[in-house]
């Protein structure tokens, strides 16, 4: 037996993790055994042992919370042994998490510089002895870099995340020991307006959301042979202008490292935001390293950097030359008839300027982020070098967890885009878009995207951040879901909330963590934000003309209106069927948690929704009144229709009238599901307008935001929203796991404890495999042709069981361990056609 993964609230080791109990999991493998029969949990501190529940058959794998009355800045570490129940036992090695302020009293006091310039908070202090331990606390607003004598005392971007600042304030913890020197050392934090008082959202800077200026707060706490030195930030601090000129997340940065100094001592104030918390947010990172794929000489004579594919982050490269050379470089996605474009990038400029002072630098922004695949270089000269240039993907960190092979090369590169578009929007929260000017976190995109975004990254911590932010806001919003989380008020006019689909995000997005991940505590947290939703909707006597609606955003089934982009589903059949999908989500969430009355009263509701959605939007026959695929899968995957298979040959009747998908991005991630396996598999490997396939053939390397995006020339098939990088459609990739590999959570046994296996093979593709680290362990789903047989193979984890259905009607339940299958084709498939 072997125990890994040792996970405290779904993070390797945090520093500085946030309030309430701590949530322990692990996974066990190489047993004998197939489940846990006991665990035994032991925390310590300073070698003391503070908790031991002995064996107990109560403790989960998937999330045990222990309430233990932790210390502000305490490193604890823990172990866990594990029975299973042949009687094989195994204890797994040490692991550790450390607490940050719990709530505990600042040392220090939020500190600015006089100057209304980006400047430097700085501060030179003695050590009278070698340090032999040190941690940093530290945030600041808008964004923050901090320096210990010179070096980066995190290898963190993007400080202190993105979150609603007006509510609250995530803080950081760093252990800088290894950086600290006996004698003088030095402290700086390097500050930048990010969110919270540059550009941000669709209307202007100058409307502060939620601070006027830079500052931050940050107390070093440093153990020696003399004991406890402590460094905070406080009035005898100094300040001095940055070499940045400018920083904006959507214009890029300037920088002048030749330029005059100003300085003087930091002033004290209060910022106009929300009290200070600790970390939720899993770090966001440099998570690859790129090198361009060529340099481009343009039509029009320009230079241009080819990445090699659509990417998010920044480049860095050496600068030289006389004071007063210019070198600036912009980015963009895509070229335009051979030459550089940035037509859909609105009022973002993306670039980056460097000014040089006569020395040899190395150059790259700090404080901004761009989405791009070219970049244009202006003042290099001729002596330009591609391999002289860097690129850095910036990404929350999240651990990789499925991927799906196959033998169609088309689907493998739509899977790796999508992909790639999850890592390039996973920037703290889940934005819509990386390079444009609004990169925001949009609740609905989220939440039609969450499920594959659970199949491929461990985003149990990323969404549970994510959903705290929007409980904030529910909360100064009585229930009501801003369009976006955090919702940056007095800017994002228009969005402030209760749309169709986006709002809905409250509910959706637990019950998808609840389906992947099986933690109870996690679904506690989360339950106040469904129950606020749902209540909200239900006291909304007519929700469908209160709000502004997206509905079936994007959809195609209204050719005669091609500027129109909510669709063609009626938003009062939309706002029908989501309030008691919702609702309904909202009771089973209550009853796993034993909250029978919120139960009862969300369940109710559900039915009162569905009752009336039956009486006014199905006919006596069981006609469907709202004839668009999208009603006709939402209907059926949320169980609203009174006959089913009457719905499903309706939706096959449409699309067979179209000749293909008119969905938008409320029915595009159900569509595949609630198709016969065929039509499925058909619609799935179509490669012309509109399909999937038709973006890869056209060379996408990232899951574009439109349909059709570009059009077959390459050129921008409208410039005033159009993103080459938005995951949205790319939640098909969930039918990647659970129908093409067949391997599909229970909600009867969340987190993949019971999850139903039933592949659907196709002959075209000849493969398909899975491999998924579940919060059980690891799945592996193969399917594969061999002349006239058909091969399945599948491994169930520890403490989990399969719900096995092949392809020739077999059916069985299959606990741990691994098994193959074989089956002999009919003569009909074994040269071509599908097996599903």
């Amino acid at each position: 037996m072997r125990i890994s993964h040792l996970r405290v609230n779904h993070l390797p080791e945090p520093l500085g993790s946030g309030p309430g109990s701590p949530v322990f999991s692990w996974i066990v493998s190489d047993s004998v055994s197939t489940r846990q029969e006991s665990a035994r949990l032991r925390v310590f501190r300073d070698g003391e042992c503070v908790c031991d529940t002995g064996f107990d058959p109560e403790l989960d794998a998937l999330g045990t919370e222990l309430p233990l009355k932790l210390e502000p800045r305490t490193r604890y570490s823990w172990r866990v042994a594990v029975r299973g129940e042949l009687g094989d036992l195994a204890e797994s090695g040490e692991a550790f998490f450390e607490t940050g302020k719990l709530g505990e009293a600042w040392l220090g006091r939020w500190i600015r510089a006089e100057s209304e310039e980006l400047c430097i908070l700085e501060k030179t202090f003695r050590l009278e002895g070698e340090p032999e331990k040190a941690r940093l606390y530290l945030t600041g607003l808008g964004l923050y870099r901090c320096f210990v004598n010179g070096l980066p005392a995190s290898d963190e971007v993007l400080l202190p995340g993105l979150n609603a600042y007006d509510r609250w304030v995530q803080a950081q913890a760093f252990d800088v020991g290894r950086l600290l020197r006996r004698g003088e050392n030095r402290l700086e934090i390097w500050l930048a307006g990010g969110i919270a008082r540059g550009r941000f959202s669709y209307t202007p800077a100058g409307d502060y959301a939620y601070c006027p200026y830079d500052c931050a707060v940050a107390e070093l706490h440093v153990f020696g042979p003399a004991g406890e030195t402590v460094v905070a930030t406080d009035d005898s601090w100094r300040w001095r202008t940055s070499p940045i000129l400018e920083s904006s997340i959507y214009d890029g940065e300037i920088w002048d490292p030749g330029r005059a100094v100003s300085e003087g001592a930091a002033v004290l104030c209060e910022p106009p935001v929300g009290p200070i918390r600790d970390r939720l947010s899993p770090p966001v990172r440099i998570v690859e390293e790129r090198k361009p794929l060529s340099l481009l000489r343009t039509p029009k004579g320009e230079t241009v950097l080819d990445m090699g594919q659509n990417m998010v982050g920044w480049l860095r490269f050496p600068v030289s030359g006389g004071k007063g050379r210019v070198l600036r470089v912009r980015f963009g996605e895509q070229l335009e008839h051979g030459c550089f474009s940035q037509a859909n990038l609105r009022t973002a400029k993306a670039a980056f300027e460097w000014r040089c002072d006569g020395k040899e630098r190395t150059a790259e922004p700090f404080f901004t982020w761009y989405g791009f695949r070219y970049a244009l270089l202006e003042g290099f000269g001729e002596e330009v070098r591609a391999e002289d240039f860097t690129g850095f993907v910036v990404s929350s960190d999240l651990e990789r967890t499925g991927s799906v092979v196959t033998g169609h090369e088309g689907l493998n590169r739509l899977f790796e885009n999508v992909l790639r578009s999850q890592r390039g929007n996973f920037l703290d929260v889940p934005t819509d878009c990386p390079q444009r000017d609004e990169r925001e976190g949009w609740t609905g995109d989220a939440q039609v995207f969450a499920d594959t975004a659970c199949f491929n990254l461990d985003c149990a911590a990323f969404f549970g951040k994510y959903m705290a932010d929007m409980l904030e806001e529910q909360a100064g919003a009585e229930g009501c879901v801003p369009c976006v989380v955090p919702f940056a008020r007095r800017r994002s006019r228009g969005f402030e909330g209760g749309a169709v689909g986006w709002g809905d995000a409250a509910a959706v997005i637990p019950h998808t963590l609840w389906l992947h991940y099986g933690d109870r505590a996690l679904l506690r947290r989360q339950l106040p934000n469904m129950t606020a939703w749902t209540e909200w909707v239900a006291r909304q006597t007519d929700w469908p003309a209160v709000c502004r609606h997206f509905g079936d955003w994007l959809a195609l089934d209204r050719p005669e209106e091609p500027a129109e982009r909510v669709g063609k589903t009626d938003i009062a059949f939309l706002c029908l069927c989501y309030a008691h999908f919702s609702a309904r989500l909202t009771a089973e969430a209550a009853a796993v948690l034993g909250e029978s009355e919120a139960s009862r009263r969300a369940s109710e509701l559900a039915e009162t929704y569905k009752r009336k959605l039956q009486r006014d939007w199905f006919t006596p026959e069981g006609d469907i009144l709202c004839r668009t695929q999208t009603a006709c899968v939402l209907a059926l995957r949320m169980g609203l229709a009174p006959e089913e298979e009457h719905i499903r040959r309706t939706l096959h009747e449409l699309l067979a009238e179209t000749g293909h998908l008119t969905t938008g991005f409320l029915g595009t991630p159900w569509l595949l599901e609630e198709l016969s396996p065929k039509d499925a598999w058909d619609l799935l490997l179509r490669e012309d307008y509109p399909s999937w396939l038709y973006e890869v053939k056209l060379g996408a390397t990232t899951v574009w935001e439109r349909w059709n995006s570009l059009t077959e020339e390459g050129c921008f098939s409208e410039t005033g929203m159009n993103s080459l990088n938005h995951y949205a459609y790319g939640s098909v990739c969930a039918w990647f796991y659970r129908r093409m590999c067949g391997v599909e959570p229970l909600p009867e046994g969340p987190g993949f404890r019971r999850f139903r296996w039933a592949p659907l093979p196709d002959r075209r593709v000849g493969f398909a495999s899975c491999r998924l680290r579940t919060p059980c362990g690891e799945i592996c789903s193969e399917w594969k042709y061999e002349g006239g047989r058909l091969i399945l193979s599948l491994t169930v984890p520890f403490g989990s069981t399969a719900e096995a259905r092949l392809p020739d009607g077999r059916e069985g339940s299959l606990p741990a361990g691994e098994y193959r299958f074989r089956i002999l084709l009919p003569e009909e498939h074994k040269n071509g056609g599908t097996d599903a």
